[in-house]
């Protein structure tokens, strides 16, 4: 579960980083305004890249979906693109915890 959401979250990484880009030339938000928020979310990502496998780190992560669903409000493609990434963030852990599941089961049958 850890890589597939680990791959998801760099991904949003990314995408945050270039609707900050966007919010911050399209909008009449304040440039500070839009790089506090981005930023924040952005290091957010990277923090939940870490935090996946612990307690509470996949909840934390559907925060950030829902925030960058809410951004949307702010730039209007963001909430197409939060709901893509929510998609896969729920596939990520969905596929993940079955990935988890197939090779413990496997590492018993072995043991």
């Amino acid at each position: 579960m850890r890589t597939l959401c680990a791959s998801t979250l760099v991904g949003e990484f990314i995408v945050i980083g270039l609707a900050g880009l966007v919010a911050s030339r399209l909008t009449d938000t304040s440039t500070g305004v839009v790089w506090t928020v981005s930023g924040t979310a952005m290091v957010l990502c990277l923090l939940l890249v870490g935090m996946v496998g612990r307690p509470g780190g996949v909840q934390l992560g559907w925060v950030l979906q829902l925030g960058l669903i809410a951004s949307g409000l702010v730039v209007p493609a963001m909430f197409l693109l939060g709901a893509v990434f929510a998609g896969l963030w729920w596939a990520s852990v969905h596929f993940g915890r079955k990935v988890d599941e197939i090779k413990a089961a496997r590492a018993r049958s072995a043991a």
